[in-house]
C-alpha cells in the first residue's frame, strides 16, 4: 500500500499512476454471494455445470461484482493520511472489456486523473483499471470520484 501524508502530495501526479491493489480471488461462493445480494440468478454466474457449456466454459463473475470491488482495492491500493472521512461521489465512465472467470485473481491499478480542491478536502478522478492476473486485457475500466477530507 501506498500513503501519501497529505493531499498536496497528490496534486502533481495528475496524469501518473498513483498505486496498485492487493489481487482478489474470485471464487464461486463470492459470485453467489453477489447474485443473492443483488437477486441476480442468471445462470452464467450461478449455475457451474450450464455455464461449462456455456460461451465461455465456466461461470463468470458479474459486471458489477467486478466493479463493486473498487472499494476494497481503493483500501489496498492507497490512503492519504490525513484524510479523517472519505465518500464515494459517483463515476464518469464503466466498462467492461473481458470477462472473469471463477477462479480468477484481480487487482486495481490506479492513476489520477483529476485533482480538484474543495472547502475541506478534495475531489479527485481516479481511473481504475481491474486486472485479471495473466491477461493482458483489463476486464474493468471504471473512472472513479473521490472526495476527501481532512
Amino acid at each position: 500500500m501506498r500513503v501519501f501524508e497529505s493531499f498536496a502530495e497528490l496534486q502533481p501526479l495528475v496524469g501518473q499512476e498513483l498505486a496498485t491493489s492487493d489481487w482478489i480471488l474470485i471464487d464461486q461462493a463470492r459470485i453467489q454471494r453477489f447474485a443473492d445480494a443483488t437477486d441476480d440468478q442468471q445462470w452464467i454466474h450461478t449455475d457451474p455445470p450450464r455455464a461449462a457449456a456455456g460461451p465461455f466454459g465456466t461461470p463468470i463473475a458479474h459486471g458489477f461484482l467486478t466493479l463493486s470491488l473498487l472499494p476494497i482495492f481503493f483500501e489496498t491500493g492507497f490512503r492519504i493520511a490525513q484524510t479523517r472521512m472519505g465518500l464515494n461521489y459517483g463515476l464518469n465512465k464503466v466498462r467492461f472489456p473481458a470477462p472473469v472467470p471463477v477462479g480468477s485473481r484481480l487487482r486495481g491499478r490506479f492513476k489520477l486523473l483529476a485533482f480538484e480542491a474543495l472547502e475541506a478536502g478534495v475531489q479527485l478522478t481516479v481511473e481504475v483499471t481491474v486486472e485479471r492476473e495473466g491477461q493482458a486485457k483489463p476486464v474493468c475500466v471504471a473512472e472513479s470520484l473521490t472526495r476527501q477530507y481532512a
